[in-house]
């Protein structure tokens, strides 16, 4: 029986795959075959935000004008041929949660559509208990909401949720939802705003397994016993 007062949110790109360099540079390819400048700080900007986030900061970036859902399309498709690695450590960290039984979701600002594509490709959807998508939610991060969605559909409270993240916004959005931001860079490294954000800062899910489970045994011990 799974714990419910422990859980362990987790984004995707970034987090989980190595994606958010492919997003890029899958931009960067298009631009050159549709004659217009790339622009690499709006993808920047973009990361950990949902379509709709998305479309306004290309737009800031290019103007008004900008057709934002050809260019995504033609991204989307490039994606759709490519096969992402998994950052490094991700089998161990899912282990070690299964064999705790701790709650585990995910909360990707990536459209459904893809993240089940993603996960289904390496045998991965049974690995959530939750899964909430960009496009499930109303608002994008750093707004709480995915977060919030998730930990309410775990049964969890927000303060016993760990989130791990790559992105500023994500950590915006778990401190926002009162939950405990694990960063785990991957392209951005944390600034001072960030790193006061984050509960803690780790260079990878490796490190994370030995944070979460001193939290996981820390919670345990503060948890008076029931009969």
């Amino acid at each position: 029986m799974k714990t419910t007062d422990f859980a362990v949110i987790f984004d995707m790109d970034g987090v989980i795959f190595d994606s958010e360099r492919a997003y890029i540079d899958s931009f960067r390819v298009i631009c050159e075959e549709e004659g217009i400048p790339f622009i690499e700080q709006a993808c920047i900007d973009c990361i950990g935000a949902n379509w709709n986030r998305s479309k306004v900061i290309f737009e800031e970036a290019y103007g008004e004008d900008f057709d934002f859902p050809h260019y995504y399309d033609l991204v989307r498709k490039r994606l759709g041929t490519l096969q992402f690695d998994l950052k490094p450590g991700v089998h161990e960290i899912f282990e070690f949660l299964e064999e705790r039984d701790i709650p585990i979701a995910l909360a990707s600002s990536t459209s459904k559509n893809s993240v089940m594509r993603m996960l289904s490709e390496e045998g991965m959807l049974t690995t959530f208990d939750v899964i909430v998508c960009g496009d499930m939610v109303t608002h994008s991060k750093p707004h709480p909401e995915i977060f919030l969605t998730a930990a309410e559909k775990l049964g969890v409270a927000p303060e016993n949720c760990y989130v791990i993240e790559d992105s500023f916004n994500g950590i915006r959005c778990a401190h926002n939802a009162g939950m405990h931001p694990v960063m785990v860079p991957d392209i951005l490294q944390p600034d001072d705003e960030i790193r006061g954000l984050a509960q803690v800062v780790l260079p990878s899910l490796n490190e994370a397994i030995e944070f979460l489970g001193n939290c996981y045994e820390a919670s345990n011990e503060s948890t008076p016993t029931t009969f």
